[in-house]
Order: C-alpha cells, then sequence, then structure tokens
C-alpha cells in the first residue's frame, strides 16, 4: 500500500467550527444544571476562554474545570448528554463549506486528522460528524469506567500538539519530514508551534493577531465563516 503524500491537520474549534466546542460543552452543562451551580460554572467557563484567548491559560488550568466536568456523572450518563449536545448545538453549527474543505483533501487521499486542545470526550463524535478518521486531542485519563479529571499523557495544546502529531505518525510508521506536502489549518496563536513547522500554514478564520502574523509572513489566509457564534478576540 503506497503512503500518502499529503498531510493535512485542521484545528477544530473556531477552524472547522465556528464556535469554541469546549466552551459550549461546559455552558451546555451549566445551563442544564448538570456543571454545579451554574452561575459560577458560566463565570469560570468565561474567564477560561478569556485567558485561551489571550494565550496566558496552561493545559493543566483548563483540565482543571473542563475535565472536571467529566466525573459528575458515568460514562453511559456523559453519553446521552453528549448526544443531546451533538444535536442542539454541534451539528446546526457544523457549514458545508467547512465539510467541502476537509473532503477536499479526502478525496485526493491526504492523511487528515483533526488536531485539537479540547478533550477526546468532547471531539470525538464531533470528529466522526466531519469523517475524519483520525483524531489528536487532549486525552481525558479514564480509570476503572471513570473519568479521573486528569490528562492523560501530553496536552495536545501549543507546542503539545507537535509532540502529539509525530507520536501518531510514528505509530503509523510515518514520519513529517516523509510527507511532500504537510497543511495545518488554524485559527489561534496558540497553535503557532505547529503551524512554523507545516510546508503550508493556514490562518483559518483567524484571531486578529493570527490575521496579522499571516500577513507578515505570506500565510495563506481562509475566511470560512463571516460571523462567529461564540466570543473570539
Amino acid at each position: 500500500m503506497t503512503s500518502p503524500s499529503r498531510l493535512a491537520l485542521f484545528d477544530l474549534d473556531h477552524t472547522l467550527l465556528p464556535l469554541d466546542s469546549d466552551y459550549q460543552w461546559a455552558d451546555f452543562l451549566a445551563r442544564t444544571g448538570r456543571a454545579g451551580d451554574p452561575a459560577e460554572a458560566q463565570r469560570l467557563n468565561e474567564e477560561l476562554m478569556e485567558r485561551y484567548n489571550a494565550g496566558n491559560l496552561t493545559a493543566e488550568e483548563s483540565a482543571e474545570f473542563m475535565l472536571g466536568l467529566l466525573t459528575r456523572a458515568s460514562q453511559p450518563e456523559l453519553a446521552h448528554w453528549h448526544e443531546v449536545f451533538m444535536a442542539e448545538v454541534i451539528r446546526p453549527a457544523i457549514r458545508q463549506n467547512a465539510i467541502e474543505l476537509v473532503q477536499e483533501h479526502m478525496t485526493r487521499g491526504d492523511l487528515c486528522a483533526i488536531v485539537t486542545a479540547t478533550n477526546d470526550f468532547v471531539t470525538a463524535p464531533i470528529a466522526r460528524a466531519f469523517g475524519i478518521p483520525h483524531l489528536i486531542a487532549t486525552v481525558a485519563e479514564n480509570r476503572q469506567g471513570r473519568y479521573t479529571g486528569r490528562i492523560q499523557g501530553v496536552p495536545s495544546f501549543q507546542a503539545g500538539k507537535i509532540t502529539r502529531v509525530d507520536e501518531w505518525l510514528a505509530g503509523l510508521r510515518l514520519a513529517r519530514d516523509a510527507f511532500q506536502e504537510t497543511f495545518f489549518y488554524s485559527d489561534s496563536t496558540n497553535d503557532l508551534p505547529l503551524l512554523e513547522v507545516v510546508s503550508h500554514p493556514i490562518a483559518t478564520n483567524p484571531s486578529p493577531t493570527l490575521r496579522d502574523i499571516a500577513q507578515e509572513r505570506g500565510w495563506k489566509v481562509l475566511d470560512l465563516f463571516k460571523e462567529m457564534q461564540d466570543d473570539k478576540s
């Protein structure tokens, strides 16, 4: 079997989706009374989003709240909640032009993966909805059928995305430098480490700061969504 000559990597939140799935999941749980005190949960959620956009949030700080939400219920309960979340929040937000972007790469035979800082519980069903076969996400630790609220392994965040991509490729007996072309689509300056090591960095629905950087460096800028559904700096 011939190895693919092109690698296409996609950030998820504000890149393929016009929203942040992590933020929206926490908001969904807060609104439906599944995250403790709703007002406090929404306050923490807003604070984390602001710090993420400012680039001063660590994966561990995010996990303390976001992964902590997964400890509140059994896996069957969480799966049911997520089905409702997909139906009410995620599927209505999936845009045809984002699907077509993914399909363009898939049709060419490119090796495709979502590479996201959001945890694998939240994002695995979303990756399936896009038809993307590989997901590199922050792994929520699971022991004896319950989530612990901790990160397992290296978080898929900032420079950790490079580590996780390389580990994934090694598992496939591949390497980044073996591809003729490598693409990474992202909206955020948090993803600069991975954007800087691919042959085709594509600033997608970029934040103002990333847009400026892309224009300075001559990177392609792609605007899939004219209006974003939640706040973004």
